[in-house]
């Protein structure tokens, strides 16, 4: 804490005259450039749209980590498919809340964690990274007990899976080059489309998976089912999402002049992701749920599948759960080193080698190797403990949109790259829905038998 705290006064001051300065010359010089996209022929742009893409794609296919993989798989199995249609919903809100953060960081060069502390002080700073920690730490943890899971599946000891696991990770970032990582990361991209063959092979009801996904059932209103309802909207939209992609966006070197291109990159993952977590709910709803199976993780759904949908779909079940894990721990740590190095001034890009930043590699080494030491203590309740991190994403989600929406909406930041009516109003109705719903399922913790409409 001392080290943090040394004469933070003239640190606050000279961080944010220098950072002020630096944010100004940028977006002028960002501002002249014309962008030439629109002058281009399609191959052109389609190539340049591979040289951009990444940082909305990768951020957007971590959001499939282990904790949304069992909250879906858990919808499915007691809901069937009645929120199939939420879930493809919330790739609106999701897009929106992710665009912001790329324009962020496109258009003023620097990551979410700088922009706090160079607009608001370290004390708000640290509530914003506080935040951040709670959840990174818990979601890391999650990431680990659904790789720990899939391998014992597989017989693989805990022992083996998690810190094999662990070691891959620290390997993946230290090359000293971001687009290492990235093209590692999109490599992983690619197997979360291995629940989508896994829920055909489910054989679902097309017709009742159409129905049901856009109907309600008052008798299922209870207080499971809001837990369940803010967990998927915890398992949508994470506060680490925003840390990530801002800072991707810097570290990758793109600007304003890409910004078209981000958004579509966005765009594409915000859908994307959404239909996997459909189909992760389908092949649930149509195998778990008309028979009557409750399952309490991912890894039991995946072993519930077989005797169901067969061998091969529990199995590309388990490999889309292990790939999902992996990604999203690499995303959930990174974007927690990025925060920090970027509060405090530390070397905190994936260009530099480890001994040119140290510290930055340091903190994400310490976080990977923690949370694979806490999952690996006997006994510990990872079901419990899943669950509470998609509704504590979920809860502590308004903190972070609350930063968001003030920076976007600050025009010495942004210029003419500020938030419109429609971004700022949805914006405040997805906090508020949130804020909503956790007051209601507190309500309906302290009085089980009561209901809105009694």
């Amino acid at each position: 804490m001392r080290f943090f705290s040394i004469d933070n006064a003239s640190q606050n001051q000279r961080i944010g005259l220098e950072s002020s300065a630096m944010i100004n010359k940028t977006n002028k010089t960002k501002q002249t450039n014309v962008s030439t996209n629109q002058k281009l022929p399609w191959w052109r742009k389609a190539t340049r749209f591979f040289m951009v893409m990444g940082p909305g794609l990768i951020v957007m296919q971590a959001d499939t980590e282990a904790g949304s993989i069992t909250t879906a798989s858990v919808a499915g199995a007691q809901y069937g498919f009645e929120l199939v249609g939420m879930l493809l919903m919330l790739a609106l809100p999701l897009f929106l809340i992710q665009e912001m953060t790329a324009r962020l960081g496109s258009v003023t060069g620097k990551g979410h964690a700088f922009l706090i502390r160079q607009k608001y002080g370290l004390g708000w700073a640290w509530v914003s990274l506080g935040v951040l920690f709670v959840c990174n730490v818990a979601a890391l943890v999650t990431e680990f007990a659904g790789i720990m899971s899939a391998g014992n599946m597989a017989h693989i000891p805990p022992a083996v899976s998690v810190l094999v696991s662990a070691a891959l990770l620290l390997t993946v970032v230290m090359t000293g080059k971001y687009q290492t990582a990235e093209y590692i990361a999109l490599v992983f991209c690619l197997t979360d489309l291995l629940f989508i063959p896994a829920a055909f092979m489910a054989h679902p009801d097309w017709g009742q998976v159409f129905h049901n996904s856009f109907s309600f059932h008052p008798e299922n209103f209870n207080k499971d089912y809001i837990l369940v309802v803010i967990g998927l909207i915890g398992a949508v939209i994470m506060p680490w999402m925003i840390y990530y992609q801002q800072s991707a966006v810097v570290d990758k070197k793109l600007t304003v002049n890409d910004l078209g291109l981000e958004r579509w990159d966005t765009a594409i993952g915000a859908v994307l992701t959404e239909i996997i977590m459909a189909f992760i709910v389908i092949s649930t709803g149509a195998t778990l749920y008309v028979n009557h199976v409750s399952i309490n993780d991912a890894s039991q759904a995946a072993q519930a599948l077989i005797p169901l949908a067969g061998h091969y779909a529990g199995i590309l079940f388990a490999i889309g759960l292990v790939s999902a894990s992996f990604l999203g721990a690499f995303v959930v740590a990174i974007s927690t080193a990025w925060a920090f190095g970027e509060t405090f001034g530390w070397s905190h890009s994936l260009n530099h080698k480890p001994h040119e930043a140290k510290l930055f590699y340091s903190f994400y080494a310490a976080g990977v190797l923690i949370a694979a030491i806490i999952v690996l203590v006997p006994n510990i309740p990872l079901v419990s403990i899943t669950v509470l991190v998609e509704v504590g994403n979920a809860l502590l989600l308004p903190i972070v949109l609350g930063f968001l929406l003030l920076l976007t909406n600050d025009k010495k930041l942004l210029g003419k790259h500020v938030n419109n009516w429609f971004t700022n109003l949805f914006t405040i109705g997805i906090g508020a829905v949130i804020v909503g719903l956790g007051i209601l399922s507190v309500v309906m913790t302290l009085f089980p038998n009561w209901t809105p409409w009694k």
